[in-house]
């Protein structure tokens, strides 16, 4: 018993903000950007939430998979950046869509955090608890990052996609994997509300995300190809079978040094950063949609789905489209 994909949606914010527009905020360039990053934009709220966007790739998810929301028994949610502790953005989504037949919560691996939430509604089915679910990765970036450190603020978009999934006889997941390194968690990092109460206060850190750009290229470029290995080995497939490559929009170069050494062609690694930055847990449902409504999903293609971030967290999926 598997999992299969039977439906995708993504939302983005209005907003659309070019390099240009960066270059007004801080000291950089558009050809910096680009030769560093390969983004030439991303959309930034300007109200937009992680639950109003989780929602409306949901709804768009659910209609290409021609179901109704009050089909759906469990909904997740894989983001680090909630407007509300409590409720959590799982259970606003299922007051939007009216999904009242649903379990709903939230989980944060960070950017590796979609694939964090496939793996557990796949455990979920396969227990035989549920048959179906609901999974977004959604985030609004732009309220953690610091808009004054142009070793971030370049990177980051906010949106969200989702997918719905179905319980399958044979095909859809073939294999996946999940690491942590908590050790490392330190070089990509934001912190929360600070501890203060009557009993105690301390000076309250800034909470914007900070990031050691090198440490994350080098963890990324080292164990993602060891990752996606060893979801293939378990999958039984070898690289050379792999038609697309849906990797974590992080950064050109990153998914570049992935490819080399996989040692398959770029080509079969379709990227959306360019038009959308680094979207955290949403880059990679937001390119499975694009490139589905594109027509570019044919039944029986075989997929590895992979990513990584905060945490230290990382994971790939293999599955049979």
């Amino acid at each position: 018993m598997s999992i299969r994909i039977l439906g995708t949606g993504s939302a983005l914010p209005e907003r659309a903000v070019t390099n240009e527009e960066i270059t007004e905020l801080v000291d950089t360039s558009d050809e910096w950007i680009r030769e560093r990053t390969g983004i030439a934009g991303r959309h930034i709220s300007t109200g937009e939430t992680v639950a109003s966007l989780a929602s409306r790739a949901c709804v768009l998810a659910l209609e290409n998979a021609r179901k109704s929301a009050d089909e759906v028994e469990l909904i997740l949610v894989a983001t680090c950046s909630p407007e509300n502790v409590a409720p959590c953005a799982a259970c606003q989504v299922q007051k939007e869509i009216g999904a009242g037949n649903a379990a709903a919560f939230d989980l944060n691996a960070a950017c590796a955090g979609f694939l964090f939430a496939l793996h557990t509604a796949w455990a979920y089915v396969e227990s035989g608890i549920y048959r179906n679910a609901l999974i977004a990765g959604s985030e609004v970036l732009s309220k953690i990052v610091d808009w004054e450190d142009r070793g971030t603020c370049i990177l980051f978009g906010d949106g969200a996609g989702a997918v719905y999934v179905e319980k399958c006889g044979d095909g859809g997941i073939l294999g996946f994997v999940q690491h942590s390194d908590g050790n490392k968690g330190d070089v990509l990092s934001c912190v929360g509300r600070t501890l203060e109460n009557p009993f105690f206060r301390r000076i309250s850190e800034k909470n914007y995300l900070k990031m050691d750009g090198r440490e994350i290229f080098s963890f990324a470029v080292r164990q993602i190809p060891k990752t996606i290995e060893e979801a293939l080995e378990k999958a039984g497939i070898a690289v050379g079978d792999v038609e697309l490559f849906v990797l974590h929009q992080a950064n050109r170069r990153i998914i570049e040094g992935i490819s080399k050494r996989l040692g398959a062609d770029e080509v079969h690694f379709p990227t959306n950063l360019e038009r959308v930055g680094n979207t955290s847990s949403a880059s990679i449902p937001l390119l499975l949609d694009e490139l589905n409504r594109k027509g570019e999903l044919k039944p029986g293609m075989r997929l590895v789905l992979s990513g990584f971030g905060a945490g230290l967290t990382c994971g790939a999926c293999v599955l049979e489209w």
